[in-house]
């Protein structure tokens, strides 16, 4: 299989490889396919930023492709996993704002309104995204690309990655749910360290502080983000999706209304084809094989 240009090495977009068809010929097609590179592979939806010259800063086009992206993963059966990473040195440089047309005059609530419509929605996406997503950093991930990271379910890091709650050095809070994801990972302290210095964290030091799961080569951040991913899209899909729905809304809950979610989510899992045949493997002393049904 060809490869592609992202350091994770994705499946190469493009109808030969799963990914999207551009549509009759002669179609123009759109510049942000190739600043959001997509495509799907062993169950695995591959979104790569591929915008290096501007280390991935988002545009608002990207983050809407990107929004679709998930909410096509959620809805597509056989896509069972996602990983979200980028060509080049950089993983986000953040939002790219050199390219959006002049403010003019605000009014009270034009920059809540823009906030809510767009980073927090970008950030939504992946929270509530029913299939496990992986981030896959391979570089510089600053801003609201760090909390595109930290949203996900779970985050390699190249070693050459590096994390930066760069706000604070704009004179501006955090926005993207960066103050609502980090007391999370980290607790509140360090939290507001990391949001109040806006200093650059290596990712050893992220991996120390609990912001990733696990820091690899840079060489073999591919290898494993595929094998990760392969491995979430052999396991049970709607378990997993229901697993991930427990946990996030874990820290928003009382014990009884958790106790009372866990309860239902069971409910439906055992009315699932991968719960049966999970049972069944069990019984018969051999690996269960689950389609995500």
């Amino acid at each position: 299989m060809t490869s592609s240009p992202s350091p994770a090495s994705p499946p190469p977009a493009g109808p030969a490889a799963g990914g999207d068809d551009d549509g009759p010929a002669g179609r123009t097609a759109d510049p942000v396919d190739s600043w959001v590179l997509h495509a799907t592979d062993n169950g695995v939806s591959w979104i790569t930023l591929n915008r290096p010259e501007a280390l991935n800063a988002l545009t608002w086009d990207q983050r809407e492709r990107i929004i679709g992206r998930l909410a096509d993963a959620s809805a597509d059966p056989d896509v069972r996993a996602v990983v979200i990473t980028a060509t080049g040195k950089g993983f986000c440089a953040g939002a790219d704002l050199r390219g959006s047309a002049p403010a003019g005059e605000r009014v009270a609530g034009d920059v809540a309104r823009m906030i809510r419509r767009g980073a927090q929605r970008f950030i939504g996406a992946v929270l509530d995204c029913e299939k496990p997503v992986i981030a896959a950093v391979n570089g510089t991930a600053a801003g609201i690309g760090a909390h595109l990271a930290f949203a996900c379910d779970l985050v390699l890091a190249a070693e050459s990655a590096r994390f930066i709650e760069v706000f604070v050095r704009r004179g501006l809070v955090p926005d993207g749910g960066g103050a609502y994801l980090l007391p999370r990972l980290i607790g509140p302290q360090r939290a507001k360290e990391l949001m109040f210095f806006g200093d650059a964290v290596p990712a050893a030091e992220a991996e120390r502080l609990g912001l990733v799961n696990r820091v690899v080569a840079d060489g073999e951040l591919a290898k494993t983000a595929r094998e990760w991913a392969e491995r979430l899209a052999a396991g049970p899909t709607r378990a997993l999706s229901l697993t991930k729905q427990l946990v996030n809304a874990s820290f928003e809950t009382d014990r009884a209304a958790a106790f009372a979610a866990e309860a239902a989510a069971q409910e439906i899992t055992m009315t699932t084809a991968d719960a049966q045949e999970g049972v069944a493997a069990f019984v018969e002393r051999r690996g269960p094989s689950y389609r995500g049904r």
